[in-house]
């Protein structure tokens, strides 16, 4: 019998203004730390997380979005974005860093990270896990 866990982290909140964005990577990087199946979603303000060239200057914070990339490096390879929160938000997948892992399943390919999924496929990614925790 596996001990492996698939966690799903979803992400709701803008990636600044709260700690919830930054704690998850946190707890994101803590559990691939531990080999369990790790999954990110981003829904809602979640999205903002992961739009390319944010700048905080203005606001005085550490930009952690760069982290994102290093996310393939703990194999953590499955980031799904609610399409209806990119649209309602004006965003499209375009706007959306590209953050990728090699495969090494296909010599070492380097795939994209991010799949953009409709909110019935999220509901079903959320349903096929055995942990859920939301930021």
């Amino acid at each position: 019998m596996s001990d492996i866990k698939k966690f799903l982290y979803v992400n709701r909140k803008p990636p600044y203004g709260t700690i919830y964005a930054l704690e998850s990577l946190e707890v994101v990087l803590i559990g691939a730390a531990f080999e369990q199946d790790v999954s990110l979603a981003f829904l809602d303000d979640g999205v903002f997380q992961l739009t390319r060239g944010q700048n905080t200057d203005a606001i005085g914070v550490k930009n952690f979005s760069p982290t994102f990339r290093a996310l393939g490096d703990y194999e953590v390879t499955k980031l799904y974005v609610e399409r209806e929160s990119l649209e309602e938000r004006g965003l499209s997948e375009g706007d959306l860093q590209e953050i990728t892992y090699e495969d090494e399943d296909d010599d070492w390919e380097e795939k994209p990270s991010i799949r953009v999924v409709s909110r019935a496929e999220m509901a079903g990614i959320m349903a096929d896990q055995d942990v859920v925790l939301s930021f």
